[in-house]
């Protein structure tokens, strides 16, 4: 059996793998996601300047889901889509952070995607 802090240091180095291949700059920033058991973050980084240009989470107040399930990924996903798009970011590079592109982090990409961001 695989102990949780083994999986994680396996997703960290598939996710410093990704970090090798995709980088976020001002035209096409990243969309990264982190998801843990309760929650899913999802932020808009330009590493070219290293600042993060758009945020959401299902823990902000008022967007407070019921955590970690398929209905809030796909919540957050729209959001970030038209926070981007306020701030005039069309263009993305996915980053799924290690995680397997399936379940949550599929429902959250697609949702972005149908609000409207490329990638």
């Amino acid at each position: 059996m695989i102990h949780v802090t083994q999986k994680n240091e396996i997703r960290h180095r598939i996710h410093e793998r990704i970090r090798h291949k995709v980088r976020g700059t001002a035209e096409r920033p990243r969309l990264a996601v982190f998801r843990s058991l309760t929650n899913i973050y999802v932020q808009v980084i330009d590493d070219s300047q290293g600042a993060t240009l758009v945020s959401a989470s299902t823990i902000e107040k008022g967007k407070r889901s019921k955590g970690g399930n398929l209905a809030a990924a796909k919540t957050i996903g729209k959001l970030v889509a038209e926070r981007a798009k306020e701030k005039g970011i069309q263009k993305v590079v996915f980053d799924r952070g290690g995680y397997i592109y399936h379940g949550r982090v599929k429902a959250l990409a697609d949702a972005a995607r149908e609000a409207g961001l490329e990638f």
